[in-house]
């Protein structure tokens, strides 16, 4: 190299190491890298959009579809809830129908049930006062009180409460076995028959007769002692301890043995109705009866007198009961009640 293209180069070298110039390059190289990076991400932008845009016309499309199910399920739906409108209204008036049906059912049942409650009442009621049968009321009350607990109104309560105080009323009193002293004076009465009178002739195994050795008789002796014990038969001796015993005859034995026996079926009518006074009438004048016509020695008699006095000792009475309470309870809850 001359020295006159030395300068010349260094000058061109000085032109491209000026600070500006290489400034302005790296400027240059750094715009051109950031545009090729812009464009490789706008690429791939694009990309990824058109990616994205084809799922979403997809989505769309799905969207599209679900509305239109969607928009006929809807229309579906929508008849359905017509119909089970319909069927609701439908429902609703058989529902009031059968409530007002039930309504009028339950007044009508109720009246009847408190008709029945009546006339047990009244019956019972009667049956207390004319025979004064405790276990029959007791049953009616229970059964009344059943029922108006099946109908279960707090209206009927003071109702209820009636009824169970005379029950427990009923209850308290003391127990009266009129079977088992029906049953005693039906068995006295079957024994009457069997009683020995007094007048009747002694009975042969109190007083056997004497075995006499049998002694060979001819025709006439036979025939004499023949009519000998039949003209002893036609008369009796015997020794009575009272003078005022009665002597009957059969006819008359037969109508004092009815008489007994209707006095004791009057003190079986006594007591049916309870009635005390009767009852010890009829038993003391049988009693009297059989002390004065009937052998009070025999054992049959003697059985029948104790039995007499057993029953003379058995109260009968109770006192006289009613059922007004519960009749005015059931006539404050609105039913007839007929005196």
């Amino acid at each position: 190299m001359t020295e006159n293209e030395q300068p010349d180069f260094l000058d061109k070298l000085g032109i491209w190491l000026n600070p500006a110039l290489i400034l302005s390059m790296l400027a240059f190289i750094f715009a051109v890298w950031q545009w090729g990076l812009t464009r490789s991400e706008l690429h791939t932008l694009r990309d990824e959009t058109a990616q994205r845009l084809t799922e979403a016309n997809k989505l769309a499309q799905q969207a599209q579809t679900m509305s239109l199910q969607a928009t006929d399920s809807t229309r579906d739906m929508g008849i359905r809830i017509a119909e089970l409108q319909t069927r609701l209204a439908e429902s609703q008036s058989q529902q009031l129908a059968l409530t007002e049906l039930y309504r009028s059912m339950s007044a009508h049942r109720d009246e009847w049930t408190l008709t029945d409650i009546e006339q047990l009442l009244l019956t019972a009621n009667q049956q207390l006062q004319l025979d004064g049968d405790v276990k029959a009321a007791l049953i009616a009350l229970q059964d009344a009180d059943a029922r108006l607990q099946a109908i279960n109104r707090p209206q009927y309560t003071p109702l209820r409460r009636a009824l169970n105080a005379d029950m427990q009323r009923l209850q308290s009193l003391p127990p009266v076995d009129a079977l088992g002293i029906s049953f005693r004076l039906d068995n006295l009465i079957a024994q009457i028959d069997q009683l020995p009178l007094e007048s009747d002739p002694e009975h042969p195994a109190l007083h056997p007769p004497v075995i006499r050795p049998v002694l060979p008789m001819n025709r006439t002796q036979a025939f004499a002692q023949a009519l000998w014990l039949e003209i002893k038969g036609l008369v009796q001796v015997r020794r009575l301890d009272t003078p005022d015993t009665a002597l009957l005859l059969p006819e008359q034995s037969y109508f004092l043995r009815q008489n007994l026996k209707l006095r004791l079926l009057s003190a079986h009518i006594a007591l049916s109705s309870h009635d005390q006074a009767d009852f010890d009438t009829d038993l003391q004048a049988a009693k009297r009866w059989i002390n004065h016509y009937f052998n009070r020695d025999d054992r049959a008699t003697q059985h029948a007198l104790a039995q007499i006095d057993e029953l003379l000792r058995t109260p009968i009475n109770i006192p006289t009961l009613n059922l007004d309470a519960s009749l005015a309870a059931l006539k404050a809850s609105h039913l007839p009640v007929e005196p």
